[in-house]
């Protein structure tokens, strides 16, 4: 038996895992910690890295730009070639000064739709809460008194209870304690009904206030057909010029282009350049005028699916006849109504509201 108990002990022991020394934890400690940091260091070279890539293309960016810098001083410090780039940067501007009024143009409909559609959803939401409120408080208000009334049977009830202690009063006591025990089963039913009342009253109180969705597919289809038909006005006032060609152009490049003539006809230019700059600036039967042309969009414009609010392109074209009254400027060549959709004029997608 002796032999058997230290067998077993020693097999005990073997089983037993070694004890962990407090070296053995530090340098548990240390490893963990060492890969740790490589993994750190691992992140911090793939930063560094990622941030000396993005410096080389700043540093391409700052060569390019300085390059173009140094191509036009030298363009401008010749007259044969500082004129061509004078009516190149009007053409830019005048692009530019198309997408600045479609931009405040849609930026002031769609402020004045949203506080319609937000006052709209407003009264909306606080028209279903005040009748959710009148419901609530009229359950509530059934809860009390059932409550009441119920509480009153079982006090009533348990006062009859008591007076009868006669012997001979036997079956009017079963009667009245059936009576008692019902009233009680329809007082708990009660209690339950008004806790249940008060927990959806407290509920409506506590409920957040509704969030405003924003504008609705409808508004932003109509704001965005206004800004097309808008868009569709700034060219037709330029219809007779070849200006909103001329201008896509230079918006469309990067270096300055020499294909504008001599000094008389960039000087020709520049003038016209500034009077199309004034005539799109101008505000005269404006409203009309994209009215109309949005009523007629509206007629046309087709969307891929009940959520898209841009046109096709396709179903907006620009159609035979298809002009203003009143053309502001006048030119030997008149130049072709472009799908300002279509041609992306004075950057129109930029602008469209999604």
């Amino acid at each position: 038996m002796k032999s058997l108990s230290m067998l077993t002990t020693l097999v005990r022991d073997r089983m037993r895992p070694p004890a962990v020394s407090a070296d053995d934890e530090r340098v548990l400690l240390l490893f963990k910690n060492r890969a740790e940091l490589k993994k750190a260091y691992g992140e911090l070279q793939e930063e560094v890295y990622r941030l000396k890539d993005r410096i080389k293309q700043q540093e391409g960016a700052t060569a390019r730009v300085q390059e173009m810098l140094g191509s036009l001083e030298g363009r401008l410090g010749l007259i044969e070639t500082a004129y061509p780039a004078l009516v190149f940067y009007q053409l830019r501007a005048l692009w530019q000064s198309g997408r600045v009024i479609l931009e405040q143009f849609v930026a002031e409909l769609a402020n004045q739709q949203e506080d319609r559609e937000r006052r709209a959803f407003l009264a909306e939401c606080n028209r279903r809460q005040f009748a959710r409120r009148q419901t609530i408080e009229g359950r509530l208000r059934a809860a009390e008194t059932e409550h009441a009334e119920a509480h009153a049977q079982v006090a009533r009830l348990t006062e009859a209870r008591a007076k009868l202690t006669r012997f001979w009063q036997y079956f009017k006591r079963r009667d009245c304690d059936k009576r008692l025990h019902a009233a009680q089963g329809a007082a708990a039913a009660a209690e339950m009904s008004l806790m249940e009342a008060r927990t959806a009253a407290e509920q409506l109180t506590e409920e957040p206030a509704p969030q405003f969705p924003g504008l609705s597919v409808e508004a932003r289809r109509a704001i965005n057909l206004a800004a097309i038909a808008y868009a569709e006005v700034l060219c037709l006032r330029l219809i007779e010029t070849p200006l909103v060609a001329l201008a896509k152009e230079a918006s469309s490049r990067r270096e300055v282009a020499d294909d504008y003539g001599g000094r008389a006809e960039c000087e020709a230019l520049i003038a016209a350049i500034g009077t199309a700059r004034a005539v799109l600036a101008g505000k005269a039967n404006v409203a009309q005028d994209v009215k109309n042309r949005s009523e007629r969009l509206k007629a046309l414009a087709r969307y891929r699916n009940t959520a898209e609010t841009t046109p096709l392109p396709e179903s907006i074209a620009f159609g035979e006849g298809d002009v203003l009254a009143d053309q502001p400027l006048g030119g030997a060549s008149a130049a072709r109504m472009p799908n300002v959709l279509a041609e992306d004029t004075w950057d129109l997608f930029r602008v469209l509201i999604r």
